[in-house]
Order: C-alpha cells, then structure tokens, then sequence
C-alpha cells in the first residue's frame, strides 16, 4: 500500500492532470446533454408534428442504443466514414451529452407537463406571447421540478468517465490504472478510485441541492435547513451509462 501512495505523491502531477480531463468531460457532457435535453424535450411538446417526431427519433434512439457503442462508434467508426477525427476527450463529450440528453428530454416534458394547467391559462389571460409564457411562467416552475432527476443524471454521467479509459483519454481512471500497472497494488489502486469518485459525487450533489434551493427561493417557496445535505433517489438510475 505504501508503494502505491509513494507512487502517487511522486506522480501527483499526472493525476491532477488525470482529474481535470474527468472534470472537464463531466462538465461539458452534462452542457451539451443540458442544451440538447430542452431543445428536444420542449420539440416534444411542440404543435408540429415534424417538431415531435424528430425529437422521439432522436430520444429513443440514443436512449436505445448503449453509450459503450456509441462512444466506440465516434471514435473507430466515424473517421473512416467522414475523414475527420475527434480527440477522446471531444468524443466523450460528445457521446456523454447525447446519451444524456436524450434522458434528460424526457425529464424537461415531464417537468412541463406537469405544469398546473391554470398557469398557462393566467399567462394566456396576461396577454403574454408564447415565447414570453414559456421562459417567465411555465420553464421557472418546471425547472425546480427538473433539478433533483437531473442530479441524478449528472451523477450517472461522472460515473461514466471512466469509460474514456478504453479510448486512450488521459483521464483519473488511466491515471490510476497506470499506476495500479506499476506497483501491482489492485487493491488499494480501486478503492482510491472508489473514493474520489465518492468525493466528486458528493460534491456535484451538493452544488445541485443549492441549486434547486435557489430556484425553490425565486418561487417563494422556502426550502427546509436540511435540505442542501439530502440526497436523491434513484428514479433515473437506469441510463445509457450503465448499459
């Protein structure tokens, strides 16, 4: 055990390094899967028919289909079809926010549907445009109802960093494993990794819960002391992430 950690401090850069590129694909995925889940969750909801079946194409299609493949695919597959070649790091960006997303579309329908049917009709009775009901009434109560299923989404989507190994991407997983390689220490090596991905959970969890404190707060609606430390059920454990 003492080897590993000795190896560790030595290679403290390396991990830090490895650290940043599993932040950075966290945060970026969960970007792409934030912008992608309302554009198609509110298409889902949308008067036009092309609007709705292009956005339950596109849901359960990558909803369907496993993230394992679809990250090989960007990566193996895609630059003899189109000449072009993403780095790994932009391929699990890209493959974590569509996977994402297309769950996260369905937590963005949900949430507005759920919508008490008297508030559209207070803002229709207000005279306010569509575009107008949509962001000042409809989208603020929505989004408190949103927050805790994307907590969820946001943890499932850290803990499918580590995929970004079988890619080559320079992630905390490849870090440690390399260094799992060279001491021979599996043991204390995954039970390292067990841990920080705890810490990181955790800590996304809590920046969530102060989110949806906030949002609770600019509804007039006061949230209780505890509830910044609760955490989430799992109502969207079962994602592309796991398949």
């Amino acid at each position: 055990m003492s080897d590993f950690f000795s190896l560790l401090a030595e290679e403290f850069p390396q991990v830090r390094s490895g650290l940043w590129v599993t932040l950075e694909a966290t945060v970026l995925g969960a970007l792409l899967a934030l912008v992608l889940a309302f554009a198609l969750g509110l298409m889902a909801g949308s008067r036009l028919l092309l609007a709705r079946g292009v956005s339950r194409v596109v849901v359960e299609f990558f909803r369907g289909t496993s993230l394992y493949v679809q990250l090989f695919w960007l990566y193996y597959a895609m630059p003899p079809l189109t000449g072009y070649e993403l780095t790994p790091l932009v391929c699990g960006v890209v493959a974590f926010g569509l996977n994402f997303g297309a769950y996260g579309a369905e937590v963005v329908r949900g949430a507005v549907n759920s919508v008490p049917r008297g508030q559209y009709e207070a803002a229709i009775a207000l005279n306010l445009s569509p575009a107008r009901r949509l962001w000042k009434v409809i989208l603020p109560q929505a989004w408190v109802q949103m927050i805790p299923s994307f907590t969820n989404l946001l943890i499932q989507l850290l803990k499918a960093t580590p995929l970004l190994w079988l890619i080559s991407a320079a992630d905390l997983m490849t870090v440690v494993q390399t260094l799992r390689d060279r001491t021979g220490e599996t043991l204390t090596a995954y039970l390292t990794l067990l841990a920080a991905y705890f810490v990181l959970a955790y800590a996304l969890t809590l920046l969530m819960n102060l989110l949806e404190r906030t949002a609770k707060r600019r509804l007039g609606l006061e949230p209780g002391a505890k509830s910044l430390f609760k955490s989430r059920s799992a109502t969207t454990a079962t994602t592309g992430g796991a398949a």
